[in-house]
């Protein structure tokens, strides 16, 4: 599969300059993001080929301007749509919940 995912050894993207030492996450969501992919994974509805696969099929302009851990988290949705385990309306609303949280948080 030749996609934006598989960009190893092409030319015409520009060097790249890894960050020195540079930590696993970044952030606690990318922790979180990480963990909940694994732990759903034990759930024993899909492998790691299919979770792999599921963060491949990003649209590759989205997948070329999202982070490694946002890689992750739209395969997880996909999976769990996929699976029937939620929909993406479900997906949506927590969300939004968690952001109208994250706002209120801001504003105390």
């Amino acid at each position: 599969m030749n996609g934006a995912h598989d960009l190893g050894g092409m030319h015409g993207f520009g060097a790249i300059s890894p960050e020195p030492d540079e930590p696993v996450f970044h952030a606690d969501w990318e922790r979180r993001a990480f963990a909940i992919t694994l732990a759903m994974g034990a759930y024993g509805r899909w492998n790691l080929d299919m979770s792999r696969y599921a963060r491949e099929r990003m649209e590759p302009a989205e997948y070329l301007r999202t982070s490694y851990y946002e890689h992750w988290i739209h395969g997880l949705q996909l999976l769990l749509i996929e699976q029937g385990l939620l929909s993406a309306a479900e997906i949506e609303a927590r969300m939004q919940r968690i952001a109208a949280e994250t706002d209120a948080g801001a504003e105390s």
